[in-house]
């Protein structure tokens, strides 16, 4: 049997749990540059806020209300993941980290309403996560079991479908369009040929889904039957490509700022690239503006590394050289971005006797900076290039402390 853990509006409830004042009030987070509206409770949900939609639309709701405002907070959003991923493992023979809010679990043979309602009370008392637990024979139908926790109150957070009867119950009450991995498109189609359900795309036949549609959604209709097609990602493949990219808070036009950028995001992505034990010698830099005089102008080089690295130092390096040759003054760039293409694994590196390669003591500088901020937090240590608080950095005029990942904004006790 799967479980799917699934955290109830993550980002608004990370924002809550050092903030004892908060509860029962409404909540929204907002995206990068605080962009949009990308999470609410059910308390702000309650004044009809749509999500997804540009802050400076609904603001003026917003404040009517006396609606919390928050910027997105990602290093306590990652902590507090972590620590649910944690905390879950022992409830489980096997777990996969679906994302930074959701995790399937390959249960024991247990009493699983208990188990469920177990792993929710702990999670509740120890990090104080309000989270819903769906319960199934496949991961579509733990998917389903678990939206159906969220929707219906009399489920209270807890939905096992052990049995046919129960989960053909649950399916007949769910649309198409809410089904894991079904799109707009495909709802269309079936809707045309009389699928408007869950169920009825479980009893449609398999073999004319196949030939008609894809092997994705015969897939779908057996594991809505009970019939496992999809088991746990235990192993994710490395990435080929690894890309970061961010709007500035402000439009830049001078050329060292872009730089500074530019240093600052490669830094990051040389981080995920390490972490997987990755190499490239292909990196992509581009940049974005939305000027009016000129209309949309985004400019990008590849660029040719003479061999297989991880340096940040010498990523940065070629990629602010690049812009060198894409700048032009007087034109006020949005958005700058690098991407590191043909990963390969060192695992499958090759030596080559008339080509340079990366060096030991580049590895082993690369090993102590990852491990220094590992310890001591994000940009510990960092290439002077990237500038020390620069102005364009991104926009987070509502941002929470980092109360489990900065000492200086630890919660202090007054008793």
């Amino acid at each position: 049997m799967y479980a799917l853990v699934d955290c109830n509006t993550f980002y608004a409830s990370c924002e809550s749990i050092f903030r004892p004042d908060l509860e029962g009030k409404p909540i929204v987070v907002l995206s990068n540059n605080d962009g949009c509206v990308i999470s609410l409770n059910t308390e702000a949900k309650a004044f009809n806020i749509p999500s997804y939609v540009p802050f400076y639309q609904v603001r003026d709701e917003i404040e009517k209300n006396n609606v919390h405002i928050f910027s997105s907070n990602y290093e306590l959003y990652g902590d507090i993941s972590a620590r649910v991923m944690n905390l879950l493992k022992p409830y489980s023979t096997e777990m996969e980290v679906y994302s930074i809010d959701e995790a399937f679990l390959r249960l024991p043979r247990v009493d699983y309403q208990e188990h469920s309602k177990a792993m929710k009370d702990m999670l509740w008392q120890n990090v104080r996560m309000p989270v819903c637990v769906g319960v199934a024979p496949t991961k579509t139908l733990a998917k389903l079991a678990n939206h159906a926790a969220k929707k219906m109150k009399h489920f209270n957070g807890v939905c096992v479908l052990d049995e046919p009867h129960k989960w053909e119950w649950v399916l007949a009450r769910i649309t198409t369009d809410k089904l894991w991995g079904v799109g707009k498109r495909i709802c269309e189609r079936l809707h045309h040929l009389g699928i408007h359900n869950a169920l009825q795309l479980a009893q449609a036949n398999s073999k004319y889904l196949r030939k008609h549609f894809s092997v994705v959604l015969e897939r779908t209709a057996r594991e809505l039957n009970g019939e496992p097609c999809l088991d746990l990602n235990l192993d994710p493949a490395p990435r080929k490509e690894i890309i970061c990219t961010r709007s500035f808070s402000y439009k830049i036009t001078e050329l060292h700022e872009l730089q500074q950028a530019i240093s600052l995001y490669a830094s990051r992505a040389c981080e995920k690239l390490r972490s997987q034990n990755g190499l490239t010698q292909t990196i992509w830099v581009y940049l974005e503006s939305f000027d009016k005089r000129i209309g949309h102008y985004s400019p990008h080089r590849v660029i040719s590394l003479p061999h297989l690295t991880n340096d940040t130092r010498f990523i940065s390096s070629a990629a602010s050289k690049a812009l060198i040759n894409l700048f032009k003054p007087d034109i006020r760039y949005k958005k700058c971005g690098i991407g590191l293409l043909d990963v390969r694994t060192k695992k499958y590196e090759q030596g080559d006797f008339f080509n340079p390669q990366q060096t030991e003591h580049s590895r082993q500088l690369m090993t102590v900076l990852d491990k220094v901020n590992r310890r001591y937090g994000k940009h510990t240590m960092k290439l002077a290039n990237t500038g020390i608080q620069p102005k364009w950095s991104m926009k987070r005029d509502y941002m929470s402390p980092r109360y489990s990942t900065r000492w200086r904004d630890i919660p202090i006790a007054r008793c």
